[in-house]
């Protein structure tokens, strides 16, 4: 809750537009069931969006090639995508996901923060707000 509030904050110093982009965001004035349907949908459908694009990307450098900025032929040197890099890649994505899923399985809380269990109240701010492990080193170079 105080996150997507203080994130979403940060867009009010737009000028001009900026007060009027957070209540379109918020969806009200204030982060709500709305926002948090909004923030669900984004991060359901960011995933399907990144790998469209990736395979646009695959697509055309399939197509064309890469650039080659010598300009001289080489197509002797040039080895086909699909088997082996596909099975190559495919492979480590098989591992990584059982490694992952196994982890999530047999312990599914390894990684969150016990703050996120404590019901959101927008009356009280909690004492000590800190970002997530992946933020601390921003977080550190603000605070010093």
């Amino acid at each position: 809750f105080w996150g997507a509030t203080v994130i979403t904050n940060l867009l009010s110093a737009i000028p001009y537009l900026g007060t009027m982009l957070v209540n379109w965001i918020w969806g009200g004035f204030a982060v709500d069931n709305a926002t948090l349907t909004r923030f669900y949908t984004f991060h359901f459908l960011l995933p399907f969006i990144i790998l469209m694009m990736t395979m646009i990307h695959l697509l055309f450098l399939h197509q064309t090639g890469s650039n080659n900025p010598l300009g001289l032929n080489s197509n002797l040197d040039k080895i086909p995508f699909h088997p082996f890099f596909t099975f190559k890649d495919l492979i480590g994505f098989i591992i990584l996901l059982f490694l992952l899923t196994m982890l999530t399985l047999t312990n599914p809380y390894l990684l969150g923060d016990p703050d996120n269990f404590i019901p959101a109240n927008p009356l009280v701010t909690p004492v000590h707000i800190q970002p997530e492990w992946y933020f601390l080193f921003a977080y550190a170079i603000l605070r010093s």
